[in-house]
């Protein structure tokens, strides 16, 4: 295992576009980060000038303290799993395994690799397929035969380059959990690309947003979640997304398109003395006011809209309120859509209510809004002007100290299993 350090690291081609642009992140050992930002935002660039398929422009990239930005792929003793398998269709499940352990002839017996391939084997459930080849396997089994020979490798780090998006839906919720789990087995240091934010959430110990090829935040899922630091942040991650809403401050009152919303005074407070704010609302801080509890009604508020349509899921319902922007807050919503590669962010606020609400689509309908969730953003420079810095190092923080009392945990386990 080793730590990964990137110090100023830029990337320019010939045309002199910075397509990484001066980043720097410490990648502990052991450490989980994901890389991930809509396409073109130089996360696979990243990724690659990690692993040495891309010459650094500037800065420094060190393993394990040692500078590395001249050294060969082969030297630097990293693993990496492709999105396209790279499997040898006429070699059997066992073979492609073994495949890196047979280049170093003459340094392993065969024994030796025959342990390692059923050791990675039997990590990843494939001990009953090892005879096969892969034509005859399905997506899920073809990346694990893929993630086999990353493992076999012993490597100081593995490195993921969106290994899952070639896989239908089910299995890639699948294949998330089975990748989280062997690298807290493992304790391997690893890197993982991905445009898709919901992989991002679910298996990073950290998340390293990018536009354009700089980087925004990086810090746990949960403090990107409650306290990101800019629109970008906040829009790219969630789903559904957040919702943007322009408002004007009153005393302590948003005036917004969709009515009249009383905030704390804390909230307020970064709001006076600008024209124009933009609030920030995640659907789940709604919640049709008839279902609330009389103890959280007054650490928020009630207003009343009225709703296009529902849309019901078992478990939960999504609302839709349509609102009339003004042309400055089009163009900005429209500017942040291009920036998340989406096609537009319509000027529409969802709302998650309980699946036992009888809101319905085209009546009034009373609301209550947690006022103490709210984000406010700067329209100008895009800073979340409500962003408790010290609460969101907290979070990942909190979230550090987890994972290492995971990777202990499994190392005595397999220091338990050995012994046996």
């Amino acid at each position: 295992m080793a730590s990964i350090t990137l110090k100023n690291i830029v990337k320019k081609y010939d045309d002199g576009f910075p397509a990484v642009n001066d980043v720097s992140i410490d990648i502990a050992d052991g450490e989980f980060v994901i890389l991930v930002g809509p396409s073109g935002c130089g996360k696979s660039t990243l990724l690659r000038m990690i692993v040495g398929l891309e010459d650094i422009t500037s800065g420094d990239l060190l393993i394990d303290g040692k500078r590395v930005n001249e050294k060969a792929p082969r030297d630097r003793n990293l693993a990496m799993v492709f999105q396209n398998y790279a499997l040898y269709p006429h070699l059997t499940v066992f073979e492609n395994i073994a495949f890196p352990l047979r280049l170093n002839k003459g340094k392993l017996t065969e024994e030796r690799v025959k342990e390692l391939v059923l050791g990675a084997a039997k990590t990843l459930e494939l001990t009953d397929h090892l005879e096969r080849k892969p034509g005859n396997l399905s997506g899920g089994q073809r990346q694990r035969v893929a993630m086999g020979r990353a493992i076999v490798r012993q490597a100081d780090a593995f490195l993921f380059d969106e290994p899952l998006s070639n896989l239908d839906a089910k299995l890639r919720g699948q294949m998330r959990a089975e990748i989280s789990q062997m690298q807290r087995r493992l304790g391997t240091t690893s890197v993982y690309v991905t445009h898709d934010q919901t992989e991002a959430m679910t298996l990073g110990d950290r998340v390293a947003v990018l536009k354009k090829g700089i980087l925004q935040q990086i810090a746990s899922p949960r403090e990107l979640y409650e306290q990101p630091v800019n629109l970008f942040v906040a829009g790219f991650i969630g789903s559904p997304s957040m919702n943007f809403l322009p408002a004007t401050l009153d005393g302590t009152v948003l005036k917004t398109p969709i009515g009249d919303i009383p905030v704390p005074e804390e909230k307020a407070a970064v709001a006076r003395g600008k024209d124009v704010v933009l609030l920030g609302v995640r659907p789940e801080f709604f919640e049709d006011a008839s279902l609330v509890e009389e103890h959280k009604l007054q650490h928020g508020a009630k207003f009343t809209a009225e709703l296009t349509h529902t849309e019901w899921l078992g478990n939960e319902q999504y609302g839709y309120i349509d609102f009339e922007p003004s042309p400055e807050v089009r163009e900005l919503l429209q500017g942040l859509a291009r920036d998340m590669d989406a096609e537009e962010l319509r000027p529409q606020v969802v709302v998650t209510l309980d699946a036992a609400s009888r809101i319905r689509g085209g009546h009034p309908a009373e609301l209550w809004l947690d006022t103490r969730r709210l984000h406010i953003f700067d329209p100008s420079s895009g800073d979340n002007l409500t962003r408790d810095a010290a609460a969101g190092e907290a979070l990942t923080e909190e979230a550090a100290a987890e994972r290492k009392e995971e990777i202990e945990r499994a190392g005595r386990a397999r220091t338990a299993a050995a012994g046996e």
